[in-house]
C-alpha cells in the first residue's frame, strides 16, 4: 500500500503559481541590450548605446555614472549611429584613471529598475593615457590655440655684379653686369601636432638679374621664377623634425620641378637648430644652416648661412639674421638683414621682411 505524500496548503499553492504559465495578455517589461565598454581614451567623451526592447513600455532609460564624483544621470536620447539610443559621458579629466557607470530603465507606471549593473556596484571603465594626445593638447596650448598660420614674406638680394663676354653689335665685349634680385611669397600652414607635425603651401615669384654661364645675349640675363610648393613636417622625435618640399615653377626658360627638405633639431617652436637644402631645375641650389634663439618672451633671433648658386650663375656665400617679434593676438613679424657675395671682393646687402597671422 502507497502512502500519499501529503504537503501543507500554503507550500501547494506556491508551487502551483510557479507552475502556472503566464497569463498571454500579461505585456513583457520592457529590457535593455548592451556591449559593456572596458576602456575609454583620456580626454575623449565617451558615447554608451543600447537597444530597448520593447520601447513603447518604457517611460525613459537612464544612464548613471561617476567620474570621479558623485553619481550623476544622463537620459539615453535617439541616436544616428550603431545603437538606436546613446547617452554620453563627458570627457574625463587627465586626473580620472576609472570611470564606473549602470544602467535603469524605467516604465510607464514610473517604476525604475537596473538593466545593466547597479548604482552600488558600477561597470568600470579603464581611462587610457594617450601620449600623443597629451602632447598634441600642449603644443596646442603653446601656440594659443592657433593651429592655422598665413604668411608673406618679401626679400631683395644684391651679390653686386659680375663680368661677362656678351654679343654687342657683331662684337664680343665684356661687361659688369648686377647680380641681384627680389623675392615675394604667401604661405599656408596648418598644424596637426601628431606624427604629421604641419603641412602647407607657398606661392611666390621672383625676378632679378644674373650673368648666366655660357649665355652671350645679354638680354637673357633678366631671370625669374613663378613657384608653387606643397609641404609637409614629420615629428621624428620631440626633438627631430623633418621637412620635405616638393616645388613647381615656371622659369624664364620653361616648366622646371625642383624640391628640397630639412632636419630641425631642438624645440619646433623655440630653440632649435635646422638643417636644408632646396633645388630647382636650372634655376639653382641652395643649402643653409639656421640657428633659432628665444631672445625674450616675444623676440627671437636667428643667424643663418647660406650657400647658393641661385640664380643660374656661380655659387656665393650669405650671412644673414632674422628678427622675429611677437606680437600678441597671432599677429608676428619679422625682419631680416645680411650681406652676400659670389667674390672676396665684391658683395651687396640683403633687406627682407615677414608678416604673420595665425588662428
Amino acid at each position: 500500500m502507497v502512502k500519499k505524500l501529503l504537503l501543507p496548503a500554503s507550500l501547494v499553492l506556491v508551487l502551483a503559481a510557479l507552475a502556472a504559465p503566464a497569463r498571454a495578455d500579461e505585456p513583457a517589461p520592457p529590457s535593455v541590450h548592451h556591449a559593456p565598454i572596458a576602456s575609454a581614451r583620456e580626454g575623449h567623451p565617451i558615447v554608451v548605446g543600447v537597444t530597448i526592447e520593447h520601447p513603447e513600455r518604457a517611460k525613459r532609460a537612464v544612464l548613471v555614472y561617476s567620474s570621479g564624483g558623485a553619481l550623476t544621470e544622463v537620459a539615453f536620447e535617439r541616436a544616428a549611429g550603431a545603437s538606436p539610443y546613446a547617452a554620453t559621458i563627458p570627457a574625463p579629466s587627465s586626473s580620472v584613471r576609472a570611470v564606473g557607470y549602470a544602467i535603469e530603465i524605467e516604465d510607464v507606471s514610473g517604476r525604475r529598475a537596473p538593466a545593466f549593473a547597479s548604482r552600488e556596484d558600477l561597470h568600470p571603465v579603464a581611462v587610457v593615457r594617450d601620449d600623443a594626445d597629451r602632447a598634441e593638447a600642449a603644443l596646442l596650448d603653446r601656440v594659443g590655440g592657433r593651429r592655422s598660420v598665413f604668411a608673406a614674406t618679401g626679400e631683395y638680394v644684391s651679390f653686386g655684379g659680375s663680368d661677362a663676354t656678351v654679343d654687342r653689335g657683331g662684337r664680343r665685349v665684356t661687361e659688369s653686369f648686377r647680380d641681384t634680385y627680389w623675392r615675394t611669397d604667401v604661405a599656408y600652414t596648418y598644424r596637426l601636432f601628431r606624427t604629421v607635425s604641419e603641412f602647407g603651401i607657398r606661392f611666390g615669384v621672383v625676378r632679378g638679374q644674373a650673368v648666366v654661364p655660357g649665355e652671350r645675349d645679354p638680354g637673357k640675363f633678366d631671370v625669374g621664377l613663378n613657384y608653387g610648393s606643397p609641404r609637409v613636417r614629420f615629428r621624428v622625435a620631440d626633438w627631430v623634425h623633418v621637412d620635405a618640399e616638393l616645388l613647381t615653377s615656371v622659369t624664364e626658360v620653361g616648366f622646371s620641378v625642383g624640391g628640397g627638405g630639412a632636419v630641425m633639431f631642438g624645440d619646433p617652436y623655440g630653440a632649435r637648430v635646422t638643417f636644408g637644402l632646396e633645388g630647382v631645375k636650372v634655376f639653382g641650389v641652395r643649402g643653409y644652416s639656421r640657428l633659432d634663439l628665444v631672445a625674450g618672451k616675444r623676440f627671437t633671433l636667428a643667424p643663418i648661412v647660406e650657400v647658393t648658386n641661385m640664380p643660374h650663375t656661380d655659387a656665393g656665400v650669405r650671412l644673414l639674421a632674422d628678427v622675429g617679434i611677437d606680437l600678441g593676438a597671432g599677429f608676428a613679424v619679422g625682419l631680416r638683414g645680411g650681406w652676400q657675395a659670389r667674390r672676396f671682393d665684391l658683395g651687396g646687402p640683403t633687406a627682407g621682411g615677414h608678416l604673420q597671422y595665425a588662428f
